[in-house]
């Protein structure tokens, strides 16, 4: 497996660099600021993807908020989606509250939409999405972003939060696989 990783990493597209990666977190931050400034936010991590991208986030947002997780995957390590698969929820109660979802990629909209769905149905007052990349596709999706880091190509990519694999989340920088 660590060959295939290798040779997918060495054969990768730079598609943003790390520089432009943390210039776009840092728009998303100052508009998630101004936006979410006084609404109490209970900012909700996607587990795996969204780890890095909240982990980002936190350091330049200056409101209040609190912090969980979830964890629904449509992939499972896989390079193409499946059902939705609920492995965590939110420890945190959601009525009442507003929600800010934190996602590494906006790719079909499924599993985002489910999510969101998720939170209407367990109460939150406002739901509010962040993604670090919009992947750009020819239809339309079943939910659209309110915060987004970068418009980013139909291919599959790696880095920032985002893998291959299970692998090469941790890459600085955004990459597309050749294949």
């Amino acid at each position: 497996m660590l060959e295939e990783i290798n040779r997918v990493r060495a054969t990768a597209d730079l598609l943003h660099s790390e520089q432009e990666v943390e210039a776009a977190i840092d728009k998303m931050a100052w508009e998630i600021n101004i936006a979410l400034a006084d609404r109490n936010p209970l900012l909700l991590c996607v587990i795996n993807g969204g780890i890095v991208a909240a982990g980002k986030l936190l350091t330049r947002l200056t409101i209040p908020l609190t912090i969980d997780s979830i964890h629904a995957s449509r992939y499972q390590n896989q390079t193409s989606g499946g059902s939705i698969k609920w492995l965590v929820q939110p420890e945190t109660p959601l009525k009442g509250r507003t929600v800010l979802i934190v996602d590494d990629i906006l790719d079909e909209g499924i599993t985002l939409a489910a999510i969101c769905q998720y939170c209407r149905e367990h109460g939150a007052a406002a739901v509010y999405s962040a993604v670090l990349a919009d992947k750009i596709l020819d239809h339309q999706k079943p939910v659209t972003a309110d915060f987004i880091g970068l418009k980013v190509e139909n291919r599959y990519l790696f880095g920032y939060g985002m893998d291959y694999k299970g692998y090469l989340r941790n890459v600085a920088g955004i990459y597309a696989c050749k294949e």
